[in-house]
């Protein structure tokens, strides 16, 4: 008999979703009817316990595949399980294990001090006294909450009412975690504490994470995969540290040579690109996939003494970016 951790947190199987649009003819009487297919047979196994990051542009079928996978809407086609159940039928039973802070949707009461909206969340829950009054306290030092949590939501900014959604979804301590733009409106330090907050009981509670964001970093500091969906299909999926090789994308390095020296060897298809400070700064181009950065280093180390080197990677937006220009 399989246990809870050998079946996937999350498997959508060549899963599709249509809508039907009408639009008006020019210069005639009636509407025209069409289809447009939101996602596009994603096929996705996310295993208990990881975190993985699902981006892609506004109109990737993001928020459509979170819809599916939550209950909320009926896919047109191909398979989905959350948790080893089937969402739309079983949305009350899964909503006792998925949390979710999803776009602009509230779950707190607007008029309700934050405290009280998380009383109601615990005995919808079915949450004894000690398990809320323990699990609430660790939220509200983990994310910081004390100041504002006997004020009612609606007097709340932006940055602290997403901090009082995050607590509310993981109030239950949920097996899996669904978070859509979880640190919007939120200061750099703010953003930091709670992506720590996410990682510590992460690594405490074995929790699956499954975030869709437009802010890159929060994929870097909270996922180990990163999926990239394109027009409503897969077109990335894999780990976080693999990307930047699998595109192919250039990395530069910087090599500060203790003596100065006009030129240094290269490899074949890595590029000096510049030679600064009187021959003692190298700036050199090469394609992580093909060159490793030992590799290269030996190879400089035998013409000259390298007195200090820095690594810089592409940045992920711009990966990102390239894969959408590959699409189109």
């Amino acid at each position: 008999m399989s246990t809870p951790e050998d079946v996937p947190a999350i498997s959508l199987q060549d899963l599709s979703r249509e809508y039907v649009v009408r639009t008006r003819r020019p210069g005639r009487l009636g509407r025209t009817r069409g289809v447009v297919r939101a996602v596009d047979g994603i096929t996705l196994d996310v295993a208990a316990g990881e975190s993985v990051g699902f981006v892609g542009a506004n109109g990737a079928g993001k928020s459509t595949t979170i819809k599916m996978m939550t209950g909320i809407l009926q896919p047109t086609g191909g398979g989905l399980r959350v948790l080893g159940r089937s969402p739309v039928p079983e949305r009350r039973q899964l909503a006792r294990e998925v949390g979710v802070v999803f776009g602009q949707r509230s779950q707190l009461w607007w008029d309700l001090p934050l405290r009280d909206s998380y009383g109601i969340l615990a005995a919808m829950h079915r949450l004894t006294p000690a398990q809320h009054e323990s699990r609430l306290a660790r939220l509200v030092v983990g994310l910081d909450l004390s100041g504002f949590l006997d004020r009612p939501v609606r007097q709340l900014s932006l940055g602290q009412r997403m901090r009082g959604e995050l607590a509310a979804a993981l109030l239950h301590s949920p097996r899996l975690v669904i978070l859509d733009e979880p640190t919007i409106g939120l200061d750099m330090v703010s953003k930091e504490g709670l992506r720590r907050f996410l990682r510590q009981d992460r690594a405490e509670r074995g929790t699956t994470l499954f975030l869709t964001t437009h802010d890159m970093t929060d994929v870097e500091r909270l996922c180990d995969r990163l999926v990239v969906v394109n027009s409503g299909t897969v077109a990335y999926d894999g780990a976080l540290d693999g990307f930047r090789e699998a595109l192919g994308a250039p990395r530069e390095l910087v090599v500060d040579l203790a003596e100065p020296r006009r030129e240094i060897s290269v490899p074949d298809g890595v590029t000096v690109m510049a030679v600064e400070a009187d021959g003692i700064r190298h700036r050199i181009q090469f394609n992580g996939g093909e060159h490793k950065v030992p590799a290269l280093l030996a190879h400089i180390g035998a013409q000259a003494e390298i007195a200090d080197l820095t690594l810089g990677e592409p940045a992920i937006e711009d990966l990102v970016r390239e894969i959408y220009a590959r699409g189109r």
